[in-house]
C-alpha cells in the first residue's frame, strides 16, 4: 500500500512514517520546511519528502492519505483531497487499526514526562529480552531513533498525547492506541488552544480509562487529585499506584540520582544512574510498575534502568566552552520549568544559572501560564527571555511586565543574536547556561557555544 502522509516531519508523523515503511508499504510525504533530524531519518529510510502542500500531490494517487493534526481547512493539498472525494484517515487511527491491532500496547500519558517515561520503558523492556517496537516523541539516547517496529514483536510501548487527532477528529489521539497497560503519569491544565480548561482533559483521560481492558492495568500517581477525579468518574481495570502511599516508592533524597525502590513495603533494589530530580524517581517508578504488568520482575527493571542513558533535549549538555555549560532542555510549562531548574540546581550547587527560555508553546504563547511563569524561575540567577512580537510564535502578552518580578534578574528580548550578545557578556567561568524550549529556538545552542568560544580566544 502506498500511504501519503502529510505533515510527516513532526515526531509523532514522522515516527509514524518510519513504522509504516519498516510495515513494508511505500511512503511519501510531506511538510511546509522539510527540516533534519526527522527529514534526515526519513530520508535514510527511503522516504520521498516534498516541500510545502501544494494541491498538485494527490497526482501521485496513493492508496491512502494520512493527515496529521497540523493540517488545518484551507491547506491547498487537503482541499483537494475532499473535493476528488480521496481516502484520506487520521495518523493515530491509521497506527490504532493497522499497527497496534493486537498487540499489547504499553501507553504513557500525562501532562510531564511521556517522553522520558516513555524511553525509560522502552529501554528496560528492551534490556530485559523483549525488543519492543516503540514510538516516542523524542529520541532516547539508548535507541538513537524515536520509533521502531518489527512485525514479529508483540509488544508496543507509545507516548500517548491527549492533543487532539485532526481537524476532522476532535478526540485525544490516545483514544485510538487501545492500550492494556497505561501510566498515567501526572495532569495539569495545558494545551489552552484547544481545551478550555482542566475538567475538559480530565474528559478525555477518562475516555482513555474507557478503553483499557479488564484485564489491563492502570499505572497511577497516589497524590495526583486530577486523576484520581478521572477515576472516580470509572474505572473497570486494575489499577497500581505509585509515589507517596503508593505499592511503588522511592525511598531517599528526592533530588539525588540514587534512591531506593520500595515495592509494597520491601526495598527490591537501588535505582543509581545518570539522571536526577522527583520528577524522574516518579517516572522510574511508574515505568517499573508497567514493566511488571508484562512480566518483568522489580529487580531486573532497575538493573535496566540503572544503564538507562536519558533523552535528548532532557537536561543535554550541548558544550562547554572556558567553564561555561550550556544545556539544552525541552521544559516550556512552567511546572517542567521549575522542575529542571531545581535539578540543575542540585546537580550544581555553587555555579551561576542563567535561564534561557522561549516560550512557544500555545498554551505559554496565549498567556495561560504567564503568571507562574516568574515563580517556576526563580532558582534561576538571571533569565533572558525570548519573545517574537509577530507571527504565529508571537506572545500575547507582555513578557517585561509578566517577569518584573524577578526585578533585575530579568531581561526581555525580541532579537536572537542580541540576546547571545547579552548572555556571552554576561556569563563567566563556572556558569550553566539552561536554554529551555520544545521548538529548535532559531540554533540558539550553537550560536551561544561558537559566541563564548570566539570571546574566549579574544580574551
Amino acid at each position: 500500500m502506498h500511504l501519503h502522509i502529510i505533515g510527516i516531519c513532526g515526531t509523532f508523523m514522522g515516527g509514524l512514517a518510519l513504522i509504516a515503511r519498516a510495515a513494508g508499504h511505500t511512503v511519501t510525504g510531506c511538510d511546509a520546511g522539510v527540516y533534519p533530524p526527522m527529514s534526515t531519518q526519513l530520508e535514510e529510510q527511503g522516504i520521498d519528502l516534498i516541500e510545502g502542500f501544494n494541491a498538485d500531490q494527490v497526482a501521485l494517487r496513493p492508496d491512502l492519505f494520512v493527515v496529521g493534526n497540523v493540517v488545518t481547512r484551507g491547506n491547498p493539498l487537503m482541499e483537494a483531497i475532499l473535493n476528488q472525494g480521496l481516502p484520506y484517515v487520521s495518523g493515530p487511527q491509521w497506527l490504532g487499526e493497522n499497527v497496534l491491532q493486537g498487540r499489547h500496547v504499553l501507553a504513557v500519558a500525562g501532562t510531564h514526562g511521556k517522553t522520558t517515561t516513555s524511553s525509560m520503558l522502552s529501554h528496560v523492556l528492551d534490556a530485559c529480552g523483549l525488543a519492543p517496537n516503540f514510538l516516542i516523541g523524542g529520541v532516547a539516547e539508548d535507541f538513537g531513533v524515536s520509533a521502531r517496529f518489527d512485525e514479529r514483536r508483540p509488544h508496543f510501548v507509545i507516548e500517548a498525547d491527549e492533543y487532539d487527532t485532526a481537524f476532522f477528529d476532535k478526540r485525544s489521539k490516545f483514544v485510538h492506541y487501545r492500550p492494556r497497560t497505561a501510566i498515567l503519569n501526572n495532569l495539569e491544565y495545558d494545551h489552552a488552544d484547544i481545551f478550555p480548561d482542566l475538567a475538559a482533559i480530565e474528559t478525555q483521560f477518562h475516555h482513555l480509562v474507557r478503553t483499557l481492558p479488564s484485564e489491563g492495568r492502570i499505572v497511577v500517581p497516589s497524590d495526583d487529585a486530577a486523576l484520581q477525579r478521572v477515576l472516580q468518574r470509572g474505572c473497570w481495570t486494575p489499577v497500581t499506584r505509585f509515589g507517596p502511599s503508593g505499592e511503588w516508592q522511592a525511598e531517599g533524597d528526592p533530588l539525588s540520582s540514587r534512591f531506593d525502590v520500595l515495592h509494597k513495603g520491601e526495598n527490591v533494589g537501588t535505582v543509581d544512574w545518570r539522571l536526577s530530580g522527583a520528577h524522574n524517581q516518579r517516572n522510574a517508578l511508574a515505568a517499573l510498575a508497567a514493566a511488571q504488568h508484562v512480566g518483568i520482575e522489580p529487580a531486573q527493571a532497575i538493573q535496566a534502568l540503572n544503564t538507562f542513558r536519558g533523552v535528548k533535549r532532557r537536561m543535554e549538555v550541548r558544550g562547554i566552552v572556558d567553564g561555561i555549560t550550556v544545556y539544552d532542555d525541552f521544559a516550556h510549562h512552567p511546572t517542567a520549568i521549575e522542575t529542571t531548574l531545581a535539578g540543575l540546581r542540585h546537580q550544581q550547587p555553587h555555579g551561576r544559572i542563567l535561564a534561557v527560555i522561549e516560550p512557544r508553546s500555545n498554551t505559554m504563547k496565549l498567556g495561560a501560564m504567564a503568571a507562574r511563569l516568574p515563580g517556576s524561575l526563580e532558582l534561576a540567577d538571571l533569565v533572558f527571555c525570548y519573545g517574537e512580537t509577530s507571527g504565529k510564535h508571537a506572545l500575547g502578552w507582555d513578557p517585561v511586565a509578566v517577569l518584573s518580578p524577578l526585578g533585575e534578574r530579568a531581561s526581555c528580548w525580541h532579537e536572537i543574536d542580541s540576546m547571545v550578545e547579552a548572555i556571552v557578556a554576561a556569563a563567566r567561568p563556572g556558569d550553566h547556561i539552561l536554554v529551555m524550549s520544545n521548538g529548535g529556538f532559531a540554533g540558539i545552542h550553537q550560536r551561544l557555544l561558537a559566541r563564548l568560544d570566539t570571546a574566549r580566544r579574544a580574551s
